[in-house]
């Protein structure tokens, strides 16, 4: 026989004592559990460090015409950007109105953008105040703000390791909250499929914890690095059309980790324009036609590829015929088993179906000085490789806030103002010092294609460039380096240019055009 439990001594659960040492002991355990350290504090910085109000109308005169300095900012931006002492400084208020108006390649301003130059300001001891302009004028399309959208028609997919996750240079999970919540820690609707390559338990659980506390509808899955890339990429369709959540979808989406959505309205609208109940693959090209034909004409994944759901069932019931090992050699054309090679091959070779051209989706297999691109005044419904290596380096993510404020319309708009200033919103404010003098509707060819540029790998996707004004002393530009929502919902861009800047020179062994680095802050505002 067991002994009985013991109901009359001093550690019986009625006795007060006990109560009041089990609450001890409860609260203390709690204590010590809040402030230990947690693995959390991996990835804790990548919370994104605001939310965005809905749009302000009202703004206090006062608040237009802030012309005040403050030396810690100023300091702030010179230890980040490695700014001199003494900078070029310049503040103006862009007064937006929002029309009901198309949105053009460009707008003309009969408005000087900077009529008084540029402050000379010592950061060691700056003044109060900078010079006071009032605000310009600039009309804007009324497109949509991103906490009105409703995206739960899609659901994405996307593998990656947990080491790019918590990198804090490469990171993707603020670029993904921006498409996939409505910018207030909300999810939008769309779904996320997450599967991490070699991920510990603990790592799913906290990779899944931070991306839902910021909104986003995820769920979280290990994969494993020994199985082939290409099948990897393939066995992410039919894990979608097997998630739960797929009745209620209209399209799958596959991706990469930098793949960035800016504007989830346009993109839903544009594929509005097709029967989701028929077999569909969508998707765009690479620019580069040396990748066409090395690769093939198919959708490439980093811009984005989505299908009807009839096709996804298609492809996951040929799953294990598609993907066989003799399927992923035929899918090596000498750089590797390609996903998006194994992914076509199953669709053409088991289906009627064939690609289905968003021209707006953009791969960006270009390297080198993106400028040309970004400063074109497209409406891109999908960026890719902007996060440096091997390709180009932008910040998609910090130029996009502008759309919390201004809408969708607004982000890489372009205004010329009457002292030969061009705006391209959320990427750079370029000044052509001889005047504009050259076709803005045709791209600037700054960058070049990989690894072979013949001068016209390029002009399918993005039309013939002209050539790029580099090194000529006809140009200069500052680049947006940050964009915040400020709490009245209007936005404050900073835009840098370094006096040691390669490009902005009088030939490429030629003097510079500036011996001071430079800040140009716009501040976005609503009529």
């Amino acid at each position: 026989m067991g002994a009985s439990m013991a109901t009359g001594g001093s550690f019986a659960p009625r006795n007060s004592f006990t109560r009041a040492l089990f609450l001890t002991v409860f609260c203390f355990v709690l204590f010590i559990y809040t402030f230990k350290p947690s693995s959390m504090e991996h990835i804790e910085h990548l919370r994104p460090p605001q939310m965005h109000p809905q749009p302000n109308n009202s703004y206090a005169p006062e608040r237009q015409s802030d012309c005040t300095l403050k030396q810690s900012s100023l300091m702030q931006l010179q230890e980040t950007y490695e700014l001199g002492d003494e900078i070029e400084y310049a503040r103006r208020y862009v007064r937006f109105n929002r029309q009901d108006i198309p949105r053009k390649a460009i707008t003309k301003l009969d408005t000087d953008l900077f009529p008084r130059g540029f402050d000379s300001i010592d950061i060691r001891n700056p003044p109060p105040r900078t010079t006071c302009l009032k605000p310009i004028d600039v009309p804007v399309p009324r497109s949509p703000i991103p906490y009105t959208v409703n995206a739960s028609e899609l659901l994405f997919g996307i593998s990656t390791t947990y080491s790019r996750l918590t990198d804090e240079e490469i990171s993707p999970i603020n670029e993904w909250a921006h498409w996939l919540t409505d910018g207030n820690g909300k999810s939008n609707g769309a779904g996320l499929i997450l599967r991490l390559i070699d991920a510990s338990q603990e790592e799913l659980e906290e990779a899944r914890h931070v991306m839902a506390s910021m909104g986003m509808d995820v769920k979280v899955y290990p994969t494993d690095s020994s199985i082939e890339m290409a099948k990897r990429y393939l066995s992410l369709l039919p894990a979608l059309y097997k998630d739960s959540s797929r009745p209620n979808r209209k399209f799958l989406v596959l991706g990469d980790d930098d793949t960035f959505y800016p504007s989830m309205h346009s993109l839903l609208h544009e594929l509005s324009q097709y029967d989701h109940k028929k077999d569909l693959y969508l998707g765009t090209l690479s620019e580069d036609t040396n990748n066409i034909a090395r690769h093939g004409s198919q959708a490439f994944g980093g811009a984005g590829v989505f299908f009807s759901l009839s096709l996804a069932k298609k492809v996951a019931d040929k799953f294990d015929h598609c993907s066989t090992n003799e399927k992923i050699g035929e899918s090596d054309t000498g750089w590797g088993p390609q996903g998006d090679i194994l992914l076509r091959k199953c669709i053409y070779e088991n289906t009627e179906t064939t690609l289905t051209l968003m021209r707006d989706l953009h791969q960006l297999d270009i390297q080198g000085d993106p400028a040309g691109f970004y400063e074109a005044g497209l409406k891109p419904l999908s960026l890719h490789h902007f996060k440096g290596g091997m390709w180009h380096k932008a910040r998609p993510y910090e130029g996009a806030q502008i759309v919390h404020a201004c809408g969708e319309d607004c982000f890489l708009q372009r205004f010329q103002t009457a002292d030969d200033f061009v705006i391209s919103n959320g990427f750079s404010i370029a000044y052509y010092p001889h005047g504009v003098d050259f076709n803005l509707h045709q791209m600037e060819k700054t960058f070049t294609a990989a690894p072979d540029d013949y001068g016209w790998n390029l002009d399918f996707m993005l039309g013939p460039q002209r050539k790029n004004l580099l090194w000529t002393g006809r140009k200069v530009a500052w680049e947006l380096m940050e964009s915040l929502v400020q709490h009245d919902g209007s936005v404050k861009q900073i835009y840098i240019r370094k006096a040691d800047d390669y490009r902005w020179t009088y030939g490429k062994d030629g003097n510079r055009m500036f011996d001071k680095d430079g800040v140009l802050e716009l501040i976005w505002i609503s009529s």
